[in-house]
């Protein structure tokens, strides 16, 4: 059984061929961020416009590279939320058209189930299929949710921000020191550079629930370090380098960086690493959790990937390849093969949900 999926929730206009809910069989992912890297963030708009340029050509090469006609296609699954309103739209729009002019039954799918999908699915190609129950702690630029898994793919939140996303704090943090969107990669490979006990940054407990997360007081300790320190030429002058070589080379980001500023970015992604994983294992232990699943575009942070295994937990801490990290459409097709065995569909009146919830 072959299952398209399309992804279009945010920046990336992504569609993909999985078979049998393990083999992917093409991925292919349209990225905007060129479009929206001088701006400094995602701009809703834009990313519309950019959907519905790449929508048709992707879901082509989709099928072309998979060697599937429409005809061989079990179902189509589209994420319906949560995410940008009007990139959602775009992605829905086609599924439906494709569902319609070709009878072919269509799965809604959210998104935040299908980065826990990612996953499971190389799990299970790997021959070693998640254990349940398990904690699965998503985090990205948009969300930062800790769910309690169970067999069958019944969700509990556990946890989640309150504020920032946290792979959102990485981009604000980085577009504040003056370095180019999306901010997260770049911090990533400047922080084994600085010495990450160099800042001490603390974080406020939780009133109400313990598990719960913030990070716009963390960003906020970052901006007042830097104004302590006047840091605004350094900063003017990595702009500058952005405006001149918006291709700029890691080389020349490490350059144009002090030591005192890789103090602070390794210092800033060791609080926010410390604490996805203190509350991650907090949460973990309240559901005896049997796997720990950590998914989202977060999930590609190097150190983060360190630090999970430095832990040493009693339990796999599974990540899937970075390239399923990130926004893509084989986790939507993946997350899809449970509904088609349930016979699931979504009815041709399907809307798309900015803010829909998973549990």
């Amino acid at each position: 059984m072959r299952i398209l999926g399309i992804e279009s929730s945010c920046d990336e206009t992504a569609a993909s061929v999985v078979e049998d809910g393990e083999r992917v069989l093409s991925s292919i992912v349209a990225s905007q961020m060129t479009t929206h890297g001088k701006y400094g963030g995602v701009v809703p708009e834009l990313a519309s416009r950019e959907h519905l340029r790449a929508i048709v050509p992707v879901v082509r090469e989709a099928l072309a590279q998979s060697a599937t006609r429409l005809e061989d296609l079990s179902a189509i699954a589209v994420t319906v939320g949560p995410g940008l309103v009007g990139s959602l739209l775009v992605g829905l729009t086609y599924a439906k058209s494709l569902s319609f002019a070709r009878s072919i039954p269509l799965i809604a799918i959210n998104h935040i189930e299908g980065h826990i999908h990612a996953v499971v699915l190389e799990a299970k190609r790997a021959g070693t299929p998640v254990q349940y129950p398990a904690l699965a702690l998503v985090v990205s630029g948009g969300h930062t949710h800790l769910f309690e898994v169970r067999e069958g793919f019944h969700y509990r939140l556990l946890g989640k921000t309150r504020d920032d996303a946290a792979g959102e704090a990485f981009d604000k943090v980085a577009k504040l020191l003056g370095y180019p969107y999306p901010g997260g990669p770049v911090i990533d490979r400047l922080a084994p550079h600085g010495d990450p006990s160099a800042v001490r940054f603390t974080f406020a407990k939780m009133k109400g629930n313990a598990l719960d997360f913030s990070f716009s007081g963390l960003k906020t300790a970052v901006l007042r370090w830097v104004e302590a320190h006047g840091m605004a030429d350094e900063i003017a002058a990595r702009r500058a380098l952005q405006r001149a070589f918006p291709e700029a080379a890691i080389e020349q980001w490490l350059a144009a960086s002090p030591p005192r500023t890789l103090d602070l970015l390794a210092s800033f992604q060791h609080a926010v690493i410390h604490e996805l994983l203190t509350r991650a294992a907090a949460c973990a232990q309240e559901i005896d959790a049997q796997t720990l699943i950590v998914s989202g575009g977060v999930a590609c942070n190097s150190g983060l990937r360190a630090a999970a295994q430095a832990a040493r937990l009693p339990y796999p801490v599974l990540f899937p390849t970075p390239g399923l990290s990130t926004d893509n459409a084989a986790m939507i097709a993946a997350a899809a093969f449970p509904k088609l065995y349930r016979r699931d569909f979504a009815e041709l009146d399907l809307t798309a949900q900015a803010n829909l919830t998973l549990a």
